[in-house]
């Protein structure tokens, strides 16, 4: 990925985010979007987690190799 990639996706990363904390914010307790994005959060930081599980496991890998 390339650096402008990489500055563009986190940029509307954090625009999605802050969007799903403005609504959480203004929504009521009883409403269903705020279960709904409260779900939709709980999926997308269990999605992030093993993503980097990934990352850390290749970076061991990598790290492994190199001193072998």
């Amino acid at each position: 990925m390339t650096k402008q990639t990489k500055i563009l996706s986190g940029v509307l990363a954090g625009v999605a985010l802050g969007a799903v904390v403005a609504i959480v914010l203004s929504s009521d307790k009883n409403s269903d979007m705020k279960s709904k994005i409260n779900d939709w959060f709980c999926d997308l930081f269990d999605k992030s987690k093993d993503k980097l599980a990934n990352v850390a496991d290749m970076v061991k890998e990598k790290a492994d190799k190199l001193k072998a």
